[in-house]
């Protein structure tokens, strides 16, 4: 039995410019963070006395024969294009909810990924694992995804990801003191707005508005530049990543009519009134996590007026999706030889 463990994340800035349409026309920037709540993965060889070839478990169960008859749209993927000849057995569980901006979807494809190569007796590099994912969701699958959810899944961490013209992807953690990071995180808290949604609906909108959209989105690439100066200047209060996180938004609510509704705007503006000084909807937006700054004294008044949301704190992830149990099947290694 193999088990997977792949963080999901939260984005800061950037969003939109992580598009390929976008970034290898004009190249893109993105700052975020892995955090603390995680997809897992369970992989084992199903041995051959059931009448279904594959069992599938996630918020369905699949029994099929054959991989082209799999419903999930990842995991039929990801068995195709590694040409999985034997049947497996595949159990998701997640910390939370799917389809709410977390990168759920990435995190799901690089845990997979992770497992089916332990499986197979191989160890691949961070950057091997978020590449196949970027190529298996954007090519296989043909999904509307950018490319920054597979990079945090796979890596871990806080870190600013750079999107180049030629393809290229580079992955620079954001070097910051031990004291203003546990600040940063004791600023952020999430609250599940209750509305989920399908990212890929939201972003096809976005993406073919991205020609249209030049100006907000390169004001979005130049607050990256800010974003970091923030987090690594001393000098800077972190008050005002809160006040860049809110100019953010009023652009990125500009990138699409469905990236925010009128319920997901009243729950804004009143969290501002209740002492956030900014925030944003994560992912591509229409529902899912609201992430919001808020100073610490303030914090008490927030959760007391949106007592009937989930709050859930913000705690970084370092180390990326990992292998946490790796136990060869006896079964298996008996057939084989």
């Amino acid at each position: 039995m193999i088990l997977t463990r792949t963080p999901f994340r939260i984005s800061f800035f950037g969003g939109g410019t992580d598009y390929p349409k976008w970034y290898r026309k004009h190249g893109g920037a993105v700052i975020g963070g892995a955090i603390d709540k995680y997809c897992y993965i369970t992989l084992r060889t199903l041995p051959p006395f059931f009448a279904h070839r594959h069992r599938i478990v996630y918020s369905n169960v699949e029994l099929v024969n054959d991989i082209a008859e799999i419903q999930h749209p990842a995991v039929r993927a990801v068995l195709g294009d590694m040409g999985i000849a034997e049947g497996l057995e595949i159990h998701h569980d997640g910390d939370l909810p799917a389809r709410s901006g977390l990168g759920s979807s990435s995190a799901f494809t690089v845990g997979l990924l992770n497992a089916l190569n332990a499986h197979r007796g191989r160890m691949v590099s961070k950057r091997n694992l978020a590449l196949e994912a970027i190529r298996i969701e954007q090519e296989v699958i043909a999904e509307n995804v950018g490319s920054q959810d597979q990079v945090w899944a796979a890596y871990g961490g806080l870190n600013r990801i750079e999107f180049h013209q030629d393809g290229t992807i580079d992955v620079s953690p954001l070097i910051i003191d031990r004291e203003r990071r546990e600040a940063l995180q004791d600023h952020l808290v999430l609250y599940f707005t209750g509305f989920s949604r399908y990212a890929t609906d939201i972003a096809k909108d976005k993406i073919a508005n991205l020609d249209k959209r030049g100006p907000q989105l390169r004001t979005l690439r130049a607050m990256v530049d800010e974003a970091a100066a923030i987090l690594g200047g001393a000098d800077r209060p972190l008050e005002d990543l809160g006040r860049l996180l809110h100019e953010s938004w009023m652009l990125k609510r500009e990138l699409s009519d469905s990236v925010s509704n009128s319920a997901i705007d009243d729950l804004y503006e009143s969290a501002l009134a209740h002492g956030a000084l900014g925030g944003k909807l994560l992912g591509a937006g229409g529902g899912g996590f609201l992430l919001l700054f808020v100073p610490p004294e303030q914090q008490a008044r927030l959760r007391e007026h949106f007592k009937d949301l989930i709050a859930v704190p913000v705690r970084f992830d370092v180390g990326g999706s990992k292998v946490v149990v790796y136990e060869p099947d006896d079964f298996v290694q008996e057939q084989r030889r």
